[in-house]
């Protein structure tokens, strides 16, 4: 589904809806307090890394994941990925590639992440982490997983859209939350906040007093793919979160929209929807435009009509990666 206007008002602005699904909410933060407490944490012999976030999609997770793959990888760590192949059949623990597996079947965060790293999806994460130890790997970065309390993590990082915040601030459905903000915060030991300067600004501002933990300031940058955005004519569709803020890095690049297609979150993408797309572009005499994402999900016999906009997260000098990780590389040196 599309994500709801509700979850992130306008300022001050007041939602009938929000409020009438307060008390779903607090069931749902009690559910998720209650299972956080439950379950006996367990151990693992290499350092865990949750790169995880409070809100329903849209946070930026997935680029962190590959960012934080790409250092610790350039550090000469062998790095495995486990996700839960949000969207797909595959129970697993399987480790995945683009070339035998589909969207459909992994998830379209796991085939993307397969690309940069070792990839395991596992219905039980756990699972997947011992499979990822017994192929070698020396340090496990989870995709999503924040709200799983059935192992120990070395290091938990949360991601959040400085635009967005944290939306309203309340839980499942009446807000964006999978648990309430504070006890979320308390458990994590790194935020980051991406987005543009002014977004940061704002988003300190707001919740200042809510935060008690390192926040590390990162923008989310187009990648130089040899492309000239300038004055292109574009058909633009997304099916990620906030596919607004896609469209907005398409603009800043001087791309002429000439449409625009918002998709739900991980929507699939069926041949008479890619059909129509492509006839409209043609139409126009567009460049048909997607997220990486949303490529991954693209049946392959149309992937040859459309090109990406690539975008990666850079960290700003107030928090590097290497100072994300010093504990977890002190531990690995030893």
């Amino acid at each position: 589904m599309l994500t709801p206007k509700f979850w992130y008002p306008e300022k001050n602005e007041k939602s009938i809806s929000s409020t009438a699904l307060i008390p779903l909410g607090y069931i749902y933060a009690l559910l998720s307090k209650f299972r956080m407490l439950k379950l006996v944490q367990k151990h693992f012999d290499i350092p865990i890394v949750c790169i995880g976030n409070l809100n329903v999609g849209g946070t930026g997770k997935t680029p962190t994941t590959i960012s934080a793959a790409q250092f610790l990888i350039e550090k000469g760590y062998d790095v495995h990925v486990v996700s839960r192949g949000y969207g797909g059949t595959v129970k697993g623990p399987l480790l995945i590639n683009d070339k035998e597996y589909s969207a459909n079947e992994v998830g379209d965060e796991a085939l993307m992440l397969s690309a940069f790293a070792p990839t395991w999806v596992a219905d039980k994460r756990s699972a997947g982490i011992k499979n990822a130890i017994s192929e070698g790997a020396e340090i496990i970065l989870l995709d999503d997983g924040f709200q799983d309390p059935s192992f120990y993590k070395d290091l938990s990082i949360l991601t959040v859209n400085a635009k967005k915040g944290f939306g309203n601030k309340r839980c499942i459905p009446a807000g964006p939350l999978r648990e309430k903000l504070s006890s979320g915060l308390k458990r994590a030991d790194v935020l980051i906040s991406i987005g543009a300067e002014s977004s940061q600004k704002n988003f300190k501002k707001i919740y200042k007093r809510y935060i008690n933990l390192p926040i590390a300031i990162a923008n989310l940058e187009v990648l130089n793919t040899g492309i000239s955005w300038e004055n292109m004519k574009v058909v633009a569709f997304a099916g990620i979160a906030h596919p607004e803020n896609f469209f907005e890095a398409l603009r800043a690049q001087g791309a002429d929209i000439v449409s625009c297609q918002s998709l739900s979150d991980h929507q699939k993408l069926s041949p008479t929807l890619m059909k129509r797309l492509i006839e409209g572009a043609r139409a126009e005499n567009a460049q048909l435009v997607t997220t990486e994402k949303d490529y991954v999900r693209l049946p392959k016999r149309f992937r040859n009509e459309i090109i990406t906009l690539p975008v990666r997260i850079k960290l700003n000098e107030n928090m590097s990666w290497d100072k994300i990780f010093a504990t977890i590389l002190r531990c690995l040196e030893k």
